[in-house]
């Protein structure tokens, strides 16, 4: 039972699976290669993170496989549907990152709202000499306490963030067409408290937030949810963040809406384009960038590795 992990897995998923007789592959196998590969190779497990496309090529082309792996949330890297009309068990692992993600959020956030991002680019160069320049350049800073964050997408990830934020002193405005109420258990010292959250329409939570953080799928339709229409609503000066998909905002939208002052900053940590963003959204002025690393924790990574490992070892055993 051959298991590939062409984007890598931790040593706690690998250890797990090979104690229970598994053959794990770590080798990075080229996307051109993939299907001779795994038919060379007689593959049954393929696990990816966003790096590499299962599409309908190797799902048709591969009869050795069984299960398609994502570790991480979002599967718009693989055909989902189709796979699973073919036969095969397709998984990932929802819950494994939620706080990893919300984590790096909150860190934009600070980030955007103190000119970190900026300072850290302009004091190695200008420090020495324009000290009090740069002092008076990042002066105007804000305090998150008391403002309010629009999470868009009330999932898992989506409650996480709102559960920092709200440790935080911030107000939350949650949306999410499919979730009407969310309980949320905030954990302070030996101390738990429970805070109910109503979600609201995506109007009033464009019109009101003072921060946004993004938290859903990219639309089966391939649209932004973000474009001009939806900035338009928005307050002037709105700071934004997405760590959930690129795409899910129109880049040259948001581009516009950077330039023009309606968007005082923003935060990116995913691309269109992946992994080659676009220059042009890259040079943004008041933009702060991480590559794609919400999940990147080693806490999250062992808890993707053994989520992917005990439901691979469920198939087997059943």
């Amino acid at each position: 039972m051959k298991v590939l992990a062409n984007d890598g897995l931790s040593n706690s998923g690998i250890n797990e699976l090979k104690s229970a007789g598994f053959d794990v592959i770590t080798d990075k196998v080229e996307q051109d290669s993939l299907i001779d590969y795994i038919n060379s190779n007689n593959i049954e497990v393929i696990l990816v993170r966003s790096a590499t496309q299962v599409r309908k090529d190797i799902i048709d082309q591969c009869s050795s496989l069984k299960i398609i792996g994502r570790g991480g949330v979002g599967m718009d890297n693989i055909d989902v549907d189709y796979a699973r009309e073919k036969g095969l068990l397709v998984i990932n692992t929802p819950a494994a990152s939620s706080q990893s993600v919300a984590e790096l959020v909150m860190a934009h956030l600070f980030n955007i709202s103190r000119f970190v991002y900026d300072s850290n680019r302009n004091m190695p160069v200008d420090g020495h000499n324009s000290f009090k320049g740069l002092k008076k350049k990042y002066a105007k800073g804000k305090e998150l306490r008391g403002k309010t964050l629009g999470v868009i997408g009330f999932g898992r990830i989506g409650q996480f963030t709102a559960k920092y934020a709200l440790g935080n002193g911030m107000k939350i405005l949650a949306y999410d067409p499919f979730i009407p109420e969310a309980e949320l258990t905030i954990e302070i010292g030996d101390k738990s408290v429970e805070i109910a959250i109503k979600t609201t329409s995506l109007n009033e939570l464009l019109a009101q937030a003072d921060y946004i953080s993004l938290h859903v799928p990219m639309p089966a339709n391939k649209k932004p949810v973000i474009t001009k229409a939806e900035f338009d609503i928005m307050k002037d000066g709105v700071m934004i963040v997405n760590a959930a998909r690129g795409g899910v905002i129109d880049e040259d939208d948001l581009i516009n809406a950077v330039n023009n002052g309606k968007v005082a900053a923003a935060a990116l940590d995913v691309f269109v384009g992946e992994p080659t963003p676009r220059t042009d959204v890259l040079a943004l002025d008041n933009t702060s960038f991480t590559p794609h690393i919400g999940a990147a924790t080693s806490e999250a990574q062992d808890r993707i590795g053994t989520e992917l490992a005990d439901k691979i070892k469920d198939f087997y055993q059943k």
